[in-house]
């Protein structure tokens, strides 16, 4: 997980192999959007270079999350986007959780972290990554993101159960559509953008 200050340029990261059970605040990395270690008494997150290209490529997010969760890491082995099945991802994510190729072996060798997050910004070069604040890396696992490290994190929770209720879907009804049009944008719509109505003021 990391969360960024926009105004100050920088942003703060877990430390690389240190025991969630262990960790405190005063633990975590302070990082700028080059890389560079500026706080800290640890080495960062492995994952750092990645989260500075989505952070330099995304301007409007503001926290990022990389997990191994068992089943958005399954659509991803398996090289799968996510349907849209219904309204519980409509809710939250426009249309399928998009499945990113492979890396090649020299893009894996000149700079991993780094060319996974290019790759994942070369994707939503065209499109909306507010509407869409998720992906799957192939045969890696999923990466998503929020206006802050909060949603970001929730962001990950809700696409997990996407993933496990989509393949439920499809064991219940292998020759299942996604959901109709309508249904996704009524839904998704509801929630988000200038005439949502979801809530309270």
């Amino acid at each position: 997980v990391s969360g960024i200050d926009r105004e100050k340029g920088l942003f703060v990261i877990k430390p690389s192999g240190v025991d969630y059970d262990k960790l405190t605040p005063e633990d975590m990395v302070v990082v700028d959007l080059e890389g560079n270690k500026v706080e800290g008494k640890y080495n960062p997150s492995s994952d750092t270079a990645t989260h500075v290209v989505l952070y330099n490529a995304f301007p409007k997010i503001g926290g990022i999350v990389h997990t191994h969760s068992s089943w958005a890491t399954s659509w991803a082995q398996a090289g799968r986007s996510i349907p849209c099945y219904g309204t519980t991802h409509a809710d939250y994510i426009y249309g399928e959780v998009p499945c990113v190729r492979n890396l090649t072996k020299d893009e894996i060798e000149e700079a991993y972290e780094k060319n996974t997050g290019i790759l994942i910004a070369d994707y939503f070069k065209d499109k909306d990554y507010e509407a869409v604040p998720a992906v799957l890396c192939k045969n890696h696992g999923p990466f998503t993101w929020g206006k802050d490290a909060a949603e970001a994190v929730h962001n990950a929770v809700v696409l997990e159960e996407v993933a496990k209720m989509a393949k439920n879907t499809e064991l219940l009804n292998p020759k299942v559509l996604p959901a109709p049009d309508c249904i996704k944008e009524k839904h998704f719509y509801r929630k988000h953008g200038a005439n949502a109505y979801y809530g309270q003021n």
